[in-house]
């Protein structure tokens, strides 16, 4: 029963490890090519998660844009009733 847990947390673990982690086991990779391929996927994983990045700043972009364009139409209709007719 406790190596049953013991293997599930150590699993949990080797899982749930974050990018940083990943990161810092490349360096302890001895041989030059395998060191070299692991930093290599890491590299690919980085540029596949900036891409996804830009996307949402995007549509965040869009949306100030429509605000704005109906900001400036609201405004026009606002200065644009007579005041003291």
């Amino acid at each position: 029963m406790r190596l049953k847990s013991l293997t599930a947390a150590m699993l949990a673990l080797l899982f749930g490890a974050s990018a940083a982690c990943a990161l810092e086991q490349c360096r302890f990779i001895q041989a030059k090519p395998e060191r070299e391929a692991c930093y290599q996927r890491q590299e690919a994983e980085l540029a596949a998660r900036r891409k996804v990045a830009p996307q949402r700043d995007s549509k965040f972009m869009q949306s100030l844009e429509q605000m704005k364009h109906e900001d400036e139409s609201l405004n026009r209709q606002i200065h644009g009733i007579c005041r003291g007719c």
